[in-house]
Formats: C-alpha cells, structure tokens, sequence
C-alpha cells in the first residue's frame, strides 16, 4: 500500500505529456514483430479473451492501437434500448454513481470536485447539472475501449480541456484532489429525451489519444477548444461515440430529476456496455 501511495506522489513530478508520447509512437509503429510481441505481451499480462473480437487473430492487427481499440463482436453486447432506458456506455467498473450535491461530484469516499471546473469553466452548462447525477466508469487496460451513447441525442457541443495525465485507477482517486478535473478530457453535450446530456472522456497517463466519430483526428492544443453544433450529428441509444487509445475514464451526468439508477450498480460494481443502467423518469 506504501508503495503504491508513493508510484501515485512521483506522478506529479513525471512529464505527463511526453511519456504519453513515447508511448503513442510505440503503440503506432507497424513493425511486425515489435507490435506482434507488444500485442501478445498484453493479451497474456492482462488476460484478454480474444475470442470476444471481430478479429481474434492477434497478428492480424496493423499495430498496437489498432488491437488496443478493437470491435467486439455484433450482437456481443446486447444494448438497453426502450425509449426510457438507459444503456451503460463502456466496459469497466463503476467508481461512482449517484447525484451531484449542488455543483459537487463525488471522486472518492468523502472527496469531492467541482462540477464547473470539470465542464472547463462553462457556467451555462455547469448550471444545468447543477443537483444532477452523475456515474464515473474506469476502463481498466484489459477492457473494450470504445464508448456508446447511454441514450439518443443530438451533439450541440463539444469542450476539449487541457490538462495533465495523471493515471486514472481507485488509489489516485483517493489521493489526487480534483484528479477528472486536473486531467485532459473531452466534454460532449447531447439534447435527449431527457434532458441535458453530458458524455465525458477522461485522458490519462499515456492515453494521448481521445477520438469521437466526428472528428478527423484527436484534438491536440494547449488552450480550451470549443465547438457548436447544429444538431446535424444524432446518435442513437448504443452508437460508437468514440473511443480512447490505451484505458481512462468516462464521466455520464444528466439534470436533476432526469434519472434513476439501477439499484443493481453500486460502486466497484463490474459493468458491460449496453446494459441497462437506469431509466428516465416518468414525466407526467
């Protein structure tokens, strides 16, 4: 436990950015029998089922991203999808799940962030979470790495935040103040059936790459990037949203007395993508 305590005090001082980097440009190098020894390394440290991908063969992979962000077979992960269901984004564990106290969001037992400072210093959209809920999701190495939409909705805008890298697991959540907040992320605002929607991808150490279907590439800047839509990107309950090269974080928050969560989670709960998560309340 010491130990591990003092792995996550060194982080602060490692060069965030240019470990991610150095690994990036490993992870991307086609070099047959560098990425082939990469890739089964992984599979056999991490115990991955291959057997779940479209593509099982692990040399058949052009690189390391490219397994690292592998398709799961169709119809692997059967998706929540009446109209007032709520589908579970990612695979992973649950590290949170709850509502927002005012403009605060629990990280970990009695440690707290603020909701403005996670949504990059939006006051208008910080205002429409405010007594929300929220669920936090840790997509642990071994995991399927894309993330579906949890409910239908219209893109209207997009906030990329600088930030650091700091790994993302349950020991520097415990010890790292405002750890979501502090580290580079990806905020996507959709308009649902209920409500506000706000789909967020948390970078991490070595994750360098957070990539959404409709962009071209990953954003790379040193300043807050913002983008409005015109409600021209809809997606469905189940969709590909995105995806992260290399493992980190999903934030889902929704406006107050949108939701109910499923008793059935609970922190640490493992999870899958597509399953029901929660339903929208009744409206009448």
């Amino acid at each position: 436990m010491i130990l591990k305590r003092i792995s996550v005090y060194i982080q602060y001082a490692l060069p965030h950015h240019l470990l991610t980097m150095m690994i990036g440009w490993l992870a991307q190098l086609r070099i047959t029998w560098l990425k082939n020894w990469m890739i089964k390394r992984f599979i056999k440290k991490y115990r991955i089922d291959m057997s779940l991908a479209v593509i099982e063969n692990p040399e058949e992979y052009p690189d390391f991203n490219a397994f690292f962000i592998r398709q799961l077979k169709p119809h692997l992960r059967p998706v929540a999808n009446a109209s007032h269901d709520i589908a579970c984004p990612a695979d992973g564990s649950i590290a949170q799940i709850g509502d927002i106290k005012k403009n605060q969001l629990l990280q970990a037992k009695n440690f707290y962030f603020g909701l403005e400072q996670l949504l990059g210093g939006d006051s208008d959209f910080t205002q429409r979470f405010y007594h929300g809920s929220f669920a936090t999701f840790y997509l642990a190495p071994h995991n399927y790495h894309r993330v579906h939409m949890p409910l239908s909705g219209s893109l209207e805008k997009t906030i990329f935040v600088p930030g650091k890298l700091f790994s993302v697991n349950r020991m520097t959540s415990e010890l790292v103040p405002n750890l979501y907040s502090q580290n580079e992320r990806l905020i996507t605002f959709f308009n649902t059936a209920a409500g506000p929607m706000a789909v967020i991808l948390v970078g991490a150490m070595i994750v360098g790459n957070i990539q959404t279907i409709w962009m071209d590439h990953p954003i790379k800047s040193t300043k807050i990037q913002t983008r409005h839509f015109s409600g021209n990107i809809q997606l469905k309950t189940g969709d590909e949203l995105g995806y992260f090269k290399l493992g980190s974080t999903v934030i889902l928050l929704f406006s107050q007395n949108k939701v109910r969560w499923s008793p059935l989670f609970t922190v640490h709960s493992t999870v899958q993508f597509g399953q029901l998560l929660g339903n929208i309340r009744d409206r009448s």
